[in-house]
């Protein structure tokens, strides 16, 4: 696994951060030591799937990146019948992610796309995962969005949810717990400033309350948070 450097040079002016080709190259070490509980996430999707997914329905992977969460529910669906669809904006991470599904095949077909998850329309999901996801979508188009997903829902299906939820603590302790979490997996200060900065206007998180009304007006029926790390949070949200 390569390590992620992304940030770690003295720069005069930071860049916004895109998903770019150095990015893509050390994703996966990016979101293990940037991400609190992510192995977690990724294990209990596998958990979601097996339990959730339909007969003859599509299961959708949005911001799909390398495809670690494509992966981790297609191998745990036990089903004759599905096809899995992910979507992502960022070419390297597409490219990158066909590799990986060449050398490590899985069992049902896998539709990859290099698309804008704004603009397509969804149609007999079972599943559909927004993995760390929504925060890069403009917030004016976060509910239209959660309202085509549900609308493309199959009765009984679900939406999983993984967020940074905004820090709505008095004295933003839980900011300061998440970057002694990034310092104990050994970026530098030098590392996390920078990575802050190229972040600000492009990740944008919103509060729990926010995420929760936001879903029940999209017209989810029910919304549980099965995890929280830190102010890493996922939502399941059933049709």
């Amino acid at each position: 696994m390569a390590r992620d450097r992304v940030f770690s040079d003295l720069h005069p002016e930071i860049a916004e951060f895109t998903f770019n080709q150095n990015v893509a190259s050390v994703f996966a070490d990016m979101l293990k030591r940037s991400v609190p509980g992510y192995g977690t996430v990724l294990a209990q999707l596998s958990v979601f799937a097996r339990k959730y997914a339909q007969e003859g329905s599509t299961i959708y992977d949005l911001g799909c990146s390398l495809g670690a969460a494509t992966f981790a529910m297609a191998s745990n669906v036990d089903l004759e019948n599905c096809t899995f669809k992910s979507y992502d904006t960022s070419a390297p991470m597409i490219s990158r992610f066909r590799e990986l599904l060449q050398e490590n095949p899985v069992r049902y077909p896998v539709e990859i796309y290099e698309d804008d998850i704004t603009d397509i329309t969804f149609e007999n999901a079972s599943i559909t995962v927004l993995n760390l996801t929504l925060q890069f979508i403009d917030p004016d188009e976060r509910l239209e969005l959660l309202k085509r997903i549900y609308t493309g829902t199959r009765s009984g299906g679900i939406l999983i949810l993984t967020e940074k939820i905004s820090d709505t603590t008095e004295d933003g302790v839980m900011t300061d717990l998440y970057y002694d979490f990034k310092r104990a997996n050994s970026y530098s200060e030098l590392e996390i400033s920078n990575k802050r900065t190229a972040l600000e206007n492009v990740l944008i998180t919103d509060t729990e309350e926010i995420h929760v009304e936001r879903l029940e007006q999209a017209g989810f029926s029910r919304t549980m948070r099965w995890f929280q790390t830190l102010n890493f949070r996922a939502y399941i949200s059933w049709k």
